[in-house]
């Protein structure tokens, strides 16, 4: 009989990991590049402990974190060895290797890198910045002059996402992987950056199967 996509998941998570692993994910809860490896976590079972640290607080660029991450930034990854990962979609390709979340198929592979590189330069620059910018800073900041031109280019993004999406359910291989979880984490809270999703049906019913997978935890919850 076969086994479904969670089952599959549980499956490889336990050989891989072992039930006494454990990560420490250091982390933002609002932040929706720390969401990515929360998520990933979330949906192969994997156990972990979160530090919170504020970044509109500074606590990224205290000494003891700048030793962990010389960029002072969340997330980062720490591995049950002590290793020490950092960057988001680096953090999910380690996670997700091993997994259904990362193909097996050479092509396959390269294109989740492909929209893991285009949600970084293309998405994530506009879209999540100006959800940033509407959240954390007040009304009468500077960088509010910033919204119409982060607005046009995140669109933008958007629009290519859902031609992709138009003809398929996921960005890769007909099912989810990293990809999705990348390009998730920011499209799912557009609308707090003053996005309006109504015109974009396909990538509204892809949140949707997103959100329907087992394990799936909202960006709200640690």
């Amino acid at each position: 009989m076969r086994r479904n996509f969670r089952s599959v998941i549980v499956g490889l998570t336990n050989i891989r990991w072992g039930s006494t692993a454990m990560y420490v994910l250091y982390d933002y809860l609002d932040s929706g590049n720390g969401y990515k490896p929360r998520l990933l976590l979330a949906l192969l079972g994997l156990p972990y402990r979160r530090i919170e640290l504020d970044i509109d607080k500074a606590e990224t660029r205290t000494p003891e974190f700048l030793a962990k991450n010389p960029n002072g930034r969340i997330p980062v990854l720490e591995l049950p060895d002590g290793s020490l990962l950092p960057e988001s979609n680096a953090i999910l390709y380690y996670l997700a290797e091993g997994t259904p979340y990362w193909p097996d198929d050479r092509i396959a592979r390269a294109q989740v890198l492909q929209w893991m590189f285009f949600e970084q330069y293309s998405h994530e620059p506009h879209v999540a910045v100006a959800r940033y910018i509407l959240r954390h800073l007040p009304a009468n900041h500077p960088r509010h002059a910033e919204l119409p031109m982060r607005r046009e280019r995140g669109g933008e993004a958007l629009a290519v996402m859902e031609g992709h999406l138009a003809t398929r359910d996921f960005f890769v291989a007909g099912r989810p992987t990293i990809a999705d979880l990348a390009l998730y984490a920011y499209t799912h809270v557009a609308a707090e950056g003053g996005f309006d999703l109504a015109p974009f049906p396909a990538i509204r019913a892809w949140l949707g199967r997103i959100a329907a997978l087992p394990g799936y935890i909202p960006i709200t919850r640690g």
